[in-house]
């Protein structure tokens, strides 16, 4: 019985990645990944439904892992003791740093999401992700405010403006390349950008 051949898998994924990222989700070409990893398109097939099924293959593991953070910052703030609550908008270089260390181990599935992605259904990814995490931010915030914690009145929709600023500036380095050494000299000045604290009338130290 012949054994099949463990290597196809990565080779595909690894020549798709490299199609997309280079001429994106439209201009990519399935004859083009096969010929580079060196597969008969049948052999893709037998993996992949097609050129959507490929790039999801490249972009859902990353997709979860940021669900999963939707999902934990969900946990209702109601059971946090106030200075948890006021914490939880603390964003120090420490904070900005795991942000980006957490997107930069990510990195080409984020470029793929952000820059490469028209023509599949994560085309609005970025837009999609602002508003899972406004949701899940404004629980936070209508908890302090409930508490008297603050006393900012902030709507719904001007926090929908507020965080598309804030994770512009998240994804943009990713957009342009930015190297590690950029993104570490550029957290302190987004830290200086946008102090929750003040945005949201919480009290400092």
């Amino acid at each position: 019985m012949a054994t099949a051949d463990k290597s196809i898998d990565p080779r595909i994924l690894d020549c798709a990645k490299a199609e997309f990222l280079a001429k994106g989700y439209l201009g990519a070409s399935l004859a083009e990944i096969c010929g580079a990893a060196g597969v008969t398109t049948g052999a893709l097939y037998k993996r992949y439904k097609g050129k959507e099924d490929l790039f999801a293959a490249l972009v859902d593991g990353t997709i979860e892992d940021l669900g999963e953070i939707v999902r934990v910052k969900r946990l209702a703030p109601e059971r946090l003791s106030d200075d948890e609550l006021i914490r939880a908008w603390d964003m120090d270089r420490e904070y900005m740093l795991w942000w980006f260390r957490y997107l930069y181990d990510r990195y080409d599935a984020m470029r793929l999401l952000l820059t490469r992605s028209e023509g599949t259904k994560y085309s609005g990814f970025e837009h999609e992700w602002v508003e899972a995490m406004r949701s899940a931010t404004c629980a936070y915030y209508r908890e302090a405010y409930r508490r008297g914690l603050t006393h900012a009145d902030v709507s719904e929709r001007e926090m929908h403006v507020m965080l598309s600023a804030f994770w512009m500036t998240i994804y943009e380095p990713i957009v342009h390349g930015f190297s590690w050494e950029d993104v570490s000299a550029l957290s302190d000045k987004i830290c200086d950008l946008f102090d929750w604290y003040k945005l949201l009338g919480f009290p400092k130290g």
